[in-house]
């Protein structure tokens, strides 16, 4: 097996706050929710299920995981989510309530809109060219 991300951690307010938003408005896929005891969950989406990394939502503990929410990357755009039909992606989300923080925009590399979560995690929408 080659090497690979498997997942990477979001911190968010609580589990069920970053299914609400993930799930059932950006239009990711709730790949597994498992309860780990002392109200831990093993939450984990992704953009399709056929995708080979996931997101694993942790509900923040303490002061310095509730400083983190929205700002793990230090407010720089850290996440990227490609779509093979960014037109029809840029229309749902936008209907379903998730805030784009501009117009899409053609670059070199492909067509992008910046768009956030509700704790200002900060995303691209892109495809990219072929």
């Amino acid at each position: 097996m080659s090497r690979h991300i498997s997942a990477f951690a979001i911190v968010v307010p609580s589990y069920d706050d970053g299914i609400s938003f993930y799930v059932k408005r950006a239009g990711f896929h709730l790949i597994e929710d498992t309860d780990m005891g002392n109200g831990k969950r093993w939450v984990l989406i992704a953009p399709s299920p056929d995708a080979e990394t996931r997101i694993l939502l942790a509900e923040a503990k303490g002061d310095t995981q509730i400083a983190a929410i929205g700002n793990q990357t230090g407010g720089r755009v850290g996440f990227f989510l490609n779509s093979d039909d960014f037109d029809a992606d840029y229309q749902r989300m936008s209907a379903a309530g998730v805030t784009f923080e501009e117009a899409p925009r053609d670059e070199p590399y492909g067509k992008v809109a910046v768009w956030w979560d509700p704790w200002g995690n900060r995303w691209d929408l892109l495809q990219l060219k072929s």
